[in-house]
């Protein structure tokens, strides 16, 4: 299961929040890594399923197999993220890292497939190595004798696996049956944006189905719930519903990227001298109708950008007595912003660079005005 992969019509996959996790291991040069909440979860999972076993076996067997069957269960997991991320490789497409986490994993893939066949091969390569580690699995459990120890491992293997890929074919994003789904609505609209939107909105109705029809089914056959069994489905729905929400969102923001331009962003700059105080300095961007204050040195060359948050943190009754030079921060090359910037271009420079205003000039080095964090924020308002 891959809910942390989110779908774009763009070549660079959105930035993903990074999660901390223990790395075990570099299978392909992949590094792998557990999350920390992983062991707990793995915990309650080998009591669960001793407990479920207590008919079958007895005294400390039960744990031991539990803790096999989960130890598997999650290396056929591993190898279902692998299959991702191989094809991935394959394909050009550099994967980060494989993250293992209590529900599931995900492959960390930093850029979108080109195309729509290619999007629907790295994504159903997961369910198809799920299917056939079932099938090595039923296989091997015709060879074991029935009852054992052995036999039992190897037959929740098979069933594991089987849920694993039938239920990562469910047609909605995150899972990678929404990739395949978001892939064929692109081959045949030719619109990536649409095509995620889709498979996004499918994703959230099949949350809320894996939650309502169970519930659903209980009540209206008077049956008694199982408390453990709705938690574990209010868990991977809300799962679901958030990767799905990521999807659509991201999806916006690269709608609006092409109008995200530097030069329609950025506020009108005055020069000032770094000795100015900085009450004649506001006065003067009041009178030219400027929102930024950008000092020079004595050939009139931008040298550094007064801060917006200093100014007003500083009370009107001390501005006469401080120059806006201390107020500054000095211009390092990377603050500096073609005006034509736009679109994925800029906010990669800003993502390099971070800081509260950048300089922005036109071609011919001239200052064309001051692009602050808030008003590039505030272009993605709404989204």
């Amino acid at each position: 299961m891959t809910p942390g992969d989110q779908p774009g019509d763009r070549e660079q996959r959105p930035a993903r929040i990074s999660a901390a996790g223990i790395i075990v291991g570099r299978p392909f040069g992949i590094p792998v890594q557990v999350s920390p909440y992983w062991f707990v979860i793995a915990g309650v999972f080998i009591v669960t399923y001793a407990n479920d076993l207590a008919g079958t076996l007895s005294g400390g067997t039960r744990y031991l197999v539990a803790a096999v069957f989960v130890v598997l269960l999650y290396i056929s997991v591993l190898i279902h993220e692998l299959s991702h991320s191989l094809v991935a490789r394959g394909y050009g497409l550099p994967v980060r890292r494989i993250l293992l986490y209590p529900l599931g994993g995900v492959s960390e893939i930093e850029l979108e497939p080109q195309t729509p066949g290619r999007e629907f091969t790295v994504s159903a390569a997961g369910p198809f190595l799920s299917f056939v580690l079932a099938a090595i699995a039923f296989g091997l459990e015709h060879v074991a004798t029935p009852g054992t120890v052995v036999w039992i491992i190897i037959r929740q293997a098979c069933w594991a696996n089987v849920v694993v890929g039938v239920f990562n074919l469910l047609p909605g994003l995150p899972l990678d049956g929404g990739r395949m789904l978001r892939a064929v609505v692109w081959k045949l609209t030719r619109r990536p944006g649409l095509a995620t939107l889709t498979a996004a909105w499918a994703g959230r109705v099949i949350a809320v189905a894996l939650v309502a029809v169970p519930v659903g089914w209980t009540v209206t056959h008077g049956e008694n719930f199982d408390l453990i069994s709705v938690l574990w489905l209010v868990a991977i729905a809300a799962i679901m519903w958030m990767g799905a929400g990521q999807a659509i969102k991201a999806t916006r923001v690269r709608e609006r990227l092409p109008g995200i331009q530097a030069r329609r962003l950025a506020r009108k700059a005055i020069p000032i001298p770094a000795d100015l105080p900085l009450s004649e300095a506001v006065r003067r961007a009041d009178e030219a109708n400027a929102r930024a204050l950008v000092v020079v040195d004595h050939d009139n060359a931008p040298i550094a950008i007064v801060s917006e948050s200093a100014v007003t943190a500083t009370p009107p009754q001390r501005r006469p007595w401080i120059e806006a030079g201390t107020l500054a921060r000095k211009l390092d090359p990377s603050l500096v912003l073609p005006a034509d910037l736009s679109g994925m271009a800029l906010l990669d420079a800003v993502r390099k660079a971070p800081a509260t205003e950048y300089l922005v000039v036109e071609p011919s080095g001239q200052v064309y005005g001051v692009l602050t964090a808030s008003d590039l924020d505030g272009a993605f308002a709404g989204v």
